[in-house]
Order: structure tokens, then C-alpha cells, then sequence
């Protein structure tokens, strides 16, 4: 039997999140694009509440909305109704350039092809971020070296990506996406490229991130080793969300 999610009236206006611990709040949000002539509905009425200092796998079929979703509330794309809050902040208030700086300051991103430019050294990479914020490059410097020790590769800092291994990048992703001091971490399958011992280094990493330093980690992945390793698993189906649990490991 195919479960359907349920989108809700659209022309009821979402209700404004209570103040709690949420870091992000979600109301009724969809997502449709036109694919040949055909809308596609990517996100149905989707309602979501994920707490400060939580560790979140969201999984689901290929296709289920599962990036979407990280893309609508990380404001990476623009979703076609509902809203979104994340720290406080309601995104559709924002307009192109709000947004981005927004994201410069209060999150981090991961992802499955690491994302680093080759033509830089390792620390350049990292300290990107905080130049294009109009960090003092100086200061960026020793962020960037800070942040690149946090992730136990305090020795390759002038190395290329191409000197380095799948592993080794995907840290040096990670400590990229650290260096601003973000609220929030979105990794989008950060462990897609990777065998399975080097996958294991990478979550032991993240869980040691979210434990040490209180960080929100929203991690999209088809893995379920990873997801059973977070605090909560979402499960998603047909763009809707199908249920949400706690691992036995997280018990």
C-alpha cells in the first residue's frame, strides 16, 4: 500500500513558531517545478521541527525530496509555499543578498563531492568563507589552520585537493564548513563518496563536532549505518515526511 503524505489548505497562513528550543521550523511547505511541461511535486505540505544541538538523518527513496528539502530550508532554493524559520529567522522576509549573508553567518555545508577548488591549497580552501565575509586575512589565516587541526589534519594544510584522499577532503569540507562557527551543519550524503571505514571516520568526526560543540547537524543520506548513528531519523516518502524516530543506537 503506497502512503500518501497529506498536503494541508494552502491558504491558511502558517502560525509563528513559539519560542523554544527550535532551531528549525518548518510550516506547510511545498515545492513544485515544471519538468516538460509537467509539475512535479517535490514537497507536499511538509511540516518539520528539528531542536538546537540536534543530530538529524533525513532518508528516504531517491527521489522522495530528500535534497530538496535541505535546499528549501537552508534557503539554497526557494520553496513555492509555506515557511521556513531557521534560528529565529523567517526566511521569506529575506531577499537574494539577505539570504546569503544569513547563511554566511549562521550555517555550514557539506557535501557528497567535497566541493573544494583546486587550484587552492588546503588552507586557502578553508579560510574562503571568512575572506568573502571580509574576515582580516590574517585572522582567516589562523581560523582556517584552527579549524583544519579540529579535523586532525593540522599537517596538510598546503597541500591540494588532489594530494589528498577521499577522506582527507571530505574533512577538510567539513572543517570549511566549521570555519565560520555556523549554528547549523547541512551535509548532503557527506559519506556518498567513501568506503565504509573511511564513512565511519567521517560520522565519529561529526559526532564528535556535534558533541564538543553543540552543533545542529541536518545530514541527508541513503546510508542507514549513518542515519542509525544520529538522534533522529526522517524518514520521507513522495515529498512528504513518512515518519520520524529515534535509533536503538541513540537510545
Amino acid at each position: 500500500m503506497t502512503v500518501q503524505p497529506t498536503a494541508a489548505a494552502p491558504a491558511k497562513p502558517a502560525p509563528a513558531p513559539r519560542k523554544e528550543d527550535r532551531i528549525v521550523i518548518a510550516r506547510r511547505l511545498v515545492k513544485t517545478y515544471d519538468s516538460g511541461g509537467v509539475e512535479v511535486h517535490a514537497l507536499r505540505g511538509l511540516d518539520l521541527d528539528i531542536r538546537k544541538g540536534e543530530m538529524v538523518a533525513i532518508m528516504g527513496p531517491s527521489g522522495c525530496g530528500k535534497t530538496t528539502l535541505l535546499n528549501c530550508l537552508s534557503g539554497i532554493d526557494d520553496f513555492t509555499s509555506g515557511e521556513v524559520w531557521i534560528a529565529g529567522q523567517r526566511l521569506s522576509t529575506l531577499g537574494d543578498n539577505a539570504k546569503t549573508d544569513f547563511r554566511a553567518m549562521k550555517m555550514g555545508f557539506i557535501f557528497q563531492n567535497y566541493n573544494l577548488l583546486p587550484v587552492l591549497r588546503t588552507v586557502e580552501n578553508v579560510e574562503l568563507p571568512l575572506l568573502v565575509r571580509g574576515v582580516d586575512p590574517k585572522a582567516a589565516r589562523q581560523r582556517a589552520l584552527a579549524a583544519i587541526a579540529a579535523v586532525g589534519l593540522k599537517d596538510v594544510p598546503l597541500k591540494k585537493p588532489a594530494e589528498l584522499s577521499g577522506g582527507q577532503q571530505q574533512r577538510i569540507a567539513i572543517a570549511r564548513a566549521l570555519v565560520n562557527e555556523p549554528d547549523i551543519v547541512f551535509a548532503d550524503e557527506p559519506t556518498g563518496n567513501l568506503d565504509s571505514e573511511t564513512s565511519q571516520e567521517v560520522v565519529d568526526l561529526m559526532k564528535r563536532l556535534h558533541r564538543e560543540k553543540g552543533l545542529t547537524f541536518i545530514i541527508v543520506t541513503h546510508d542507514t549505518s549513518v542515519g542509525n548513528q544520529t538522534q533522529r531519523v526522517i524518514m520521507m516518502r513522495n515529498g512528504g515526511i513518512l515518519k520520524s524516530f529515534q535509533p536503538a543506537a541513540a537510545g
